[in-house]
């Protein structure tokens, strides 16, 4: 049986703003790296460069949801995309 593909992807969460309701930090995965905003009271993911962003963006809104009130300035989180890159 054939292993599923994966990628460890690695973020930092650099601001965390509660009254901007605004996260903004790096997300890393094999050779990529994108700066993200995440304007959680808008719903608005923003992701760039947009090189690579369709490999990351649905993953990492997905993880943001997820783990919103666990995130804290200055933390480092990893998550799992299913896909290999």
């Amino acid at each position: 049986m054939k292993a599923k593909p994966e990628t460890i992807a690695h973020l930092s969460v650099k601001e965390y703003s509660f009254t901007k309701q605004e996260v903004k930090g790096v997300v890393e995965a094999s050779d990529f790296k994108w700066f993200f905003t995440w304007s959680f009271g808008k719903g608005m993911l923003i992701v760039k460069p947009p090189l690579g962003r369709a490999l990351i963006e649905n993953s990492l809104l997905r993880f943001l949801l997820k783990k919103d009130y666990e995130l804290e300035a200055g933390n480092e989180y990893k998550f799992t995309i299913s896909a290999k890159f």
